[in-house]
């Protein structure tokens, strides 16, 4: 698109600092915590991602909208972001799996975007100053107009953006991960055995359904604010706490839904929110990060193994708060140290602060999901021994 064709955008920070650029997507203004991704690819899975509801993304990767989208690679059924940032757009893709341009895409789902700008600088001044509230417009050009309702948006903290994302009712997911894509051949070794898996959705991304499917769960996604009672109805063989938005001390039905489901002593796994979630329920705080870890390229391990991990949130554990006595840090994240990973001492109960299912993302952390079915498979084995 040629630049004398282009809308004038506009970008202004809690702080005061300016952007002008120029608007790809859709017109209008949004507003919401400007937030960075490292990543180099999976753009479209960063813009579906409810763990994005809420914020603008900045893509420090230079070009965006290279391959176009797709349905196959969205997350959710639509982008979750308020708006994203970019320096170089692409109008016209090239890839056979396109179906439509990133421009065209935003435009149809009514997100804004601004590219045309130094995103280096912008990141660097997020690093520095930390994640802020921002906004994106095409129809405020006006800096102290925009600065205004940027000014009047809330913060992240203490924000509950889960009651967007989650499922407005109960479905049973059957898809697994597409064979041409399917990366670990121990998975189909579980398909001989059915585990039926009640999925907490705070805002869970559909390849993390379809990888449990590949490990042989028979998978129930219920809303956020499920009863502990009605969810173990369903009989559940283990209990899953999906990533997800937002404060995650502020989304105190599920944290009471944690802390109740840990009395039944099933097999439970979390991430990323669920995993702050699941801290909360067994004693511990969070507390907001700087700028947050969003990327593809994230060091997380203890011991002897390092995995590199797709991580995107914005809170921590304490890891000062942890009950030392019950639970125990089992990973933590290798460039600031920050807790990764925390399990249980003698329940088969534990969590970590990244996405294992790799979309998009390194496939290094997929053994947490036939940890997972272990867990179940041991559960399952008691229970039969303790009847004979």
């Amino acid at each position: 698109m040629p630049l004398s064709d282009a809308i004038p955008a506009l970008l202004v920070l809690a702080d005061g600092t300016t952007y002008r650029g120029w608007s790809f997507g859709a017109t209008g203004t949004a507003i919401g915590e400007v937030v960075f991704n490292t990543g180099m690819t999976g753009y479209q899975e960063v813009l579906t991602d409810p763990s994005y509801c809420g914020q603008i993304v900045i893509f420090t990767y230079p070009e965006l909208g290279n391959t176009g989208v797709n349905s196959e690679d969205e997350e959710s059924d639509g982008p979750q972001v308020r708006g994203a940032i970019a320096r170089n757009i692409c109008h016209r893709p090239s890839n056979w799996r396109s179906t439509q341009s990133l421009p065209d895409y935003l435009k149809q789902n009514q997100v804004p975007g601004i590219y045309g700008i130094d995103t280096r600088a912008l990141t660097r001044k997020i690093r520095m100053f930390g994640a802020m509230n921002g906004g994106i417009s095409t129809t405020i050009l006006d800096e102290a107009e925009l600065l205004e309702q940027v000014l009047a948006a809330p913060n992240m903290a203490g924000l509950n953006l889960v009651r967007e994302v989650t499922t407005a009712k109960a479905y049973e997911w059957s898809d697994p991960t597409i064979p041409a894509w399917e990366f670990n051949s121990e998975a189909a070794e579980n398909l001989g055995e059915a585990f039926t898996v009640v999925a907490l959705d705070f805002g869970v991304k559909r390849n993390i359904l379809r990888r449990l499917t590949s490990y042989g769960c028979r998978v129930i996604v219920v809303p956020a604010d499920t009863p502990p009672e009605e969810i173990l109805n369903y009989n559940p063989d283990g209990v899953f706490l999906s990533n997800g938005p937002g404060d995650p001390a502020a989304v105190t039905e599920g944290i009471a839904t944690a802390k109740a489901l840990l009395l039944s002593e099933k097999p439970i796994f979390g991430i990323c929110m669920g995993h702050q979630i699941l801290g909360h329920a067994l004693g511990a705080e969070t507390y907001k990060l700087k700028f947050g870890h969003r990327g593809l390229n994230q060091p997380a391990g203890l011991q002897q193994r390092i995995e590199i991990t797709s991580q995107n949130h914005s809170f921590a554990i304490d890891p000062d708060s942890l009950p030392t006595a019950v639970v125990e840090i089992s990973h933590l994240n290798l460039n600031d140290r920050t807790v990764a990973g925390v399990r249980h001492k003698s329940l088969p109960i534990f969590s970590v602060q990244y996405h294992p299912e790799a979309s998009p993302g390194p496939h290094d952390a997929d053994y947490l999901f036939e940890q997972f079915v272990q867990a179940m498979r041991t559960a399952r084995q008691a229970v039969a021994a303790e009847v004979r």
